[in-house]
């Protein structure tokens, strides 16, 4: 019987020691798996939705409901532009969205700094409304911004300039941009001044933003 219960004993041990290493390798396989880096797609996906989630805690400090602006989230979002603006391996569709999104997180953080400004300095709803007038007619660019369009599809930078002057413009109406990418707006913009040289006889098209009775005016017209 001694012999029995020692053997027994063993082979107790074996299979706790066996199943100690089986829980090790399990643990191991999952701390690999979830160390693997994420691509370049998933990336862009979490900066959106970490740019949209920032812009939801920013309205809701700013209606009252939060005591302190959503910092944390903030740093992560520019923790993650700076990570992705390192990269080198863009492809052209991915560059575009890194860019809009960085455009309108940029309009948006603006923003935010204006109206934190505003509150540190005590200043109320009326007072901005009438610093928001005085500010379109001290910043010519607020009021009026106009780029000359001759190769839509070739010119990125003149594209990029107006893309981000229609964000700002569109932010500071409160107007929503989640779904206003710069991939979409640059094909739209380029398929536009075709067809405006065409029907005009122009070789370029001016476009104009501008605010007017509080609403963004987008406009377009033959280059002589």
């Amino acid at each position: 019987m001694p012999r029995e219960n020692t053997f027994a004993r063993r082979l107790r041990e074996r299979e706790r020691e066996r199943q100690r290493d089986a829980t090790g390798q399990d643990e191991k396989k999952a701390n690999l798996t979830h160390e693997q880096p994420l691509s370049v797609d998933d990336m862009l996906v979490r900066l959106e939705d970490d740019v949209r989630k920032l812009k939801v805690e920013f309205d809701v400090y700013f209606n009252g409901a939060a005591k302190r602006p959503p910092y944390d989230t903030k740093g992560r979002v520019e923790t993650m532009i700076k990570r992705l603006g390192d990269e080198r391996n863009f492809t052209y569709a991915q560059r575009y969205r890194y860019n809009s999104i960085v455009a309108r997180y940029t309009s948006f953080r603006d923003l935010w700094r204006r109206t934190i400004q505003e509150r540190e300095e005590g200043r109320g709803l009326v007072a901005q409304g009438g610093r928001a007038a005085r500010r379109q007619q001290d910043e010519p660019h607020l009021r009026r911004a106009t780029f000359v369009c001759t190769d839509a599809r070739a010119d990125v930078p003149t594209v990029k300039g107006l893309y981000d002057a229609l964000v700002r413009a569109k932010v500071q109406c409160g107007e929503p941009v989640d779904d206003f990418s710069f991939a979409q707006f640059h094909r739209m913009l380029a398929a536009k001044t075709d067809a405006l040289k065409q029907r005009l006889g122009c070789d370029s098209v001016r476009y104009s933003v501008y605010l007017e009775g509080g609403k963004v005016s987008f406009k377009a017209k033959a280059e002589r």
